[in-house]
């Protein structure tokens, strides 16, 4: 049941993606009614929001049942009283998740209006309040104190500063403006801060601003299934090759018990801030930080023996996360995804660029995890069909846990192949609001095997590497 229009894509990019979704393998083995709804269906999950907010217990300082009970109570101030359950999942013990309550269809609009900007929408559909940063626009005469509609300007059409706006929005829910107009485009630069408290949601989710912040991690679940993939044992030397914002990093150390060396990498500066800063909070200490190029992190000259950072000496580490960048198309919600065929086809050589250095950076027996959040063949399938011809050395492992579906066809690999690869498809369940009623009726069994399926697009597969030739 489609609350938001379907997510749009640039006319190319909407081409390529009918293709892949249509491909022959895929239209044999389902029929071309089938495939074409499955998806029609992705397209509708994907500008939908997951059905469970999951957040990770940093397990290093406390335990999950203590954090449960403090998420618990904290909710319940938030949803003022509301009883909405925190569930553990059965398999991945670090695990919180929260069912999200919506779309709530009844809500009254104001004529005052606040107009946002899509990235900061996406996060007020998650549980966000509206900061200053992300509003785009206001009604003329918004106070301090007002009741105001939130509405997101998907396109990024709207003029920073404009008194109206015709353009297509999505209503997003009513708060109260904590400023007045003049005091959100202030001419003496730009204010940071809250900007409107959200208090009528579409869609009811916890605010984590500043809730439990050494104790939890907002992290997708399929996202945390792939460090539970990799299975760092205390001790090992670990590679997180473009580890920013640091989640999987951290997951990583607390997963050793802080006990061994998790090498974390990124290009860009103020990421690689933002994984260490997160390393602190979360009082990890085996985490080190790079900001280094990971296509360029193999050396081909010997290492001084202090060089802690990279280039890397080939074979140095035990295992090795790849989460790699990718177009992010699995990302929800997501309502106009705006980049280029260029751009969405850029990834896939930068991808094998990344891999390959990541196979010669790999102890023979170690293990590869590569990850992605986007739903392409090319950037998925493609790239394990790819790897297996390109490097004898690696073989497909079975993933445990395995909670996602198997791989797609499409890319020529044989059943048993697809099923030792995992991915998640939102399309796997039915869209579907939750009001509080029919939460109360579910079973618990029955709300887990629902976060498992709605939850953002993901991809992955694990590779061991059987010798060093």
């Amino acid at each position: 049941m489609s609350f938001f229009p379907k997510v749009v894509f640039q006319y190319e990019v909407e081409e390529y993606l009918t293709e892949v979704f249509r491909n022959n393998e895929l239209i044999t083995a389902l029929g071309t009614q089938e495939a074409e709804n499955k998806y029609q269906s992705l397209l509708s999950h994907l500008s939908h929001p997951p059905a469970f907010t999951s957040v990770r217990v940093n397990t290093h300082l406390a335990s999950v049942k203590h954090v449960k009970k403090l998420l618990f109570e904290e909710i319940q101030k938030q949803f003022k009283g509301l009883c909405v359950p925190v569930l553990e999942h059965p398999k991945l013990q670090d695990i919180l998740l929260i069912p999200v309550i919506g779309p709530r269809r009844d809500l009254k609009h104001h004529a005052s209006e606040v107009i946002v900007g899509a990235q900061c929408g996406y996060a007020v559909l998650r549980g966000a309040h509206v900061y200053v940063p992300g509003i785009v626009s206001t009604s003329r005469f918004v106070k301090a104190g007002d009741l105001v509609s939130v509405y997101s300007d998907i396109e990024g059409k709207c003029k920073r500063g404009a008194k109206e706006f015709d353009g297509v929005k999505v209503f997003l829910g009513n708060g109260v403006s904590e400023l007045s107009r003049s005091e959100i485009f202030s001419s003496t630069g730009p204010l940071k801060g809250l900007g409107v408290r959200m208090i009528e949601p579409v869609y009811l989710s916890p605010s984590f601003d500043n809730v439990l912040p050494n104790h939890v991690f907002l992290q997708n679940l399929p996202s945390v299934v792939v460090s539970h993939i990799l299975n760092p044992q205390p001790g090992e030397k670990i590679l997180d090759m473009c580890a920013a914002p640091g989640g999987k990093t951290t997951h990583l150390a607390t997963l050793m018990h802080d006990q061994g060396e998790v090498i974390a990498m990124d290009k860009i500066p103020n990421k690689v801030k933002k994984i260490k800063q997160n390393a602190e909070l979360l009082q990890l200490n085996c985490i080190k930080a790079f900001c280094y190029d990971g296509t360029k992190a193999l050396s081909v000259e010997k290492r001084e023996d202090k060089q802690e950072g990279p280039p890397f000496l080939p074979e140095s580490f035990d295992r090795i996360l790849l989460d790699a960048p990718c177009s992010g198309m699995g990302q929800r919600p997501n309502m106009a995804y705006s980049s280029s065929l260029k751009e969405v086809t850029s990834y896939q050589p930068l991808q094998r660029k990344l891999f390959t250095v990541a196979v010669k950076l790999l102890k023979p027996g170690g293990v590869l995890v590569y990850s992605t959040c986007t739903i392409t063949l090319s950037e998925n399938e493609e790239q394990v069909a790819w790897a297996l011809k390109t490097f004898p050395c690696l073989q497909l492992h079975p993933q445990e846990p395995h909670i996602g579906g198997e791989g797609m066809k499409g890319a020529g690999l044989s059943p048993d192949q697809l099923k030792l690869l995992q991915r998640f498809d939102p399309s796997a369940v039915t869209l579907q609001g939750m009001d509080i009623n029919s939460l109360q009726d579910c079973r618990e069994d029955d709300l887990i095997s629902l976060a498992n399926k709605d939850c953002i697009g993901f991809f992955i597969a694990k590779f061991i590497k059987s010798n060093s030739k």
